[in-house]
């Protein structure tokens, strides 16, 4: 009997474990504005993801000249500091669709690009402006033990959204899951991007409200209602 009760108690235990990888996935903010200069559900998806988050940081490259190539030195004050290196340089004033959605200055590039942080961070989040116009799709990759790539799912044409801009974010709510760079992607070459207010948190700065997980809920209840089960048919037997 005791045996049956300690694989009873192991299978919840480990049902529950299970669901908790499974829900090790980054919570997402994504919103985007085609047209032309626009920045309604950009803004709304930027405020959505500030307010999980607690004394982070930003940068806004008003510190750089027009024309700075990387590598550049990124301050996001108490978050810590970063690198940017790859091709590309800070831009200042509007390019083709490109702007700044702050100040006056961005980063702009046609290809890859890292940032590599001080230290572990959990937070992440960015503008984007003129992006996908020439058909360039946005990816992200960022490794924490695994590589973990994520699709921004930008809108794409020829020429079509030429002063779009959009916002995503993402964090990890498990310390676990804190990662040391980030990887810009751009599927092709020929598309040019604008990248500014750059946001970054650690895992400390990460505070959305608790929220119980549904699947967990149930596992619990069912892993209760077996053990009570099991329970009330020694008591049956013991009568």
């Amino acid at each position: 009997m005791k045996n049956k009760l300690l694989i009873g108690l192991t299978t919840a235990f480990f049902l529950i474990g299970m669901v908790g990888l499974a829900n090790a996935v980054p919570v997402t903010f994504f919103g985007e504005d085609l047209n032309n200069y626009e920045r309604t559900n950009a803004d709304a998806a930027h405020d959505e993801f500030m307010a999980n988050l607690s004394g982070v940081g930003t940068e806004d490259f008003e510190g750089f000249a027009d024309g700075t190539p990387a590598p550049i030195a990124l301050d996001f004050g108490l978050a810590g500091t970063a690198t940017l290196s790859g091709p590309g340089a800070i831009q200042e004033g509007p390019n083709v669709g490109r702007w700044a959605t702050s100040g006056s200055r961005y980063w702009e590039t046609n290809e890859d690009f890292t940032i590599s942080f001080s230290e572990s961070i959990s937070a992440f989040g960015f503008y984007g402006t003129d992006i996908g116009d020439f058909g360039g799709e946005l990816t992200i990759n960022y490794v924490n033990g695994a590589s973990n790539t994520l699709s921004v799912g930008n809108s794409t044409g020829q020429g079509n959204f030429e002063g779009t801009v959009l916002y995503y974010g993402f964090y990890e709510d498990d310390p676990l899951y804190a990662f040391n760079s980030i990887e810009f992607g751009n599927t092709t070459g020929s598309d040019w991007f604008g990248f500014d207010d750059m946001t970054i948190g650690t895992y400390e700065q990460v505070t959305p409200e608790p929220v119980p997980e549904p699947a967990t809920i149930i596992l619990m209840g069912i892993g209760l209602l077996g053990l009570m089960g099991y329970s009330r048919k020694r008591f049956n037997k013991k009568v």
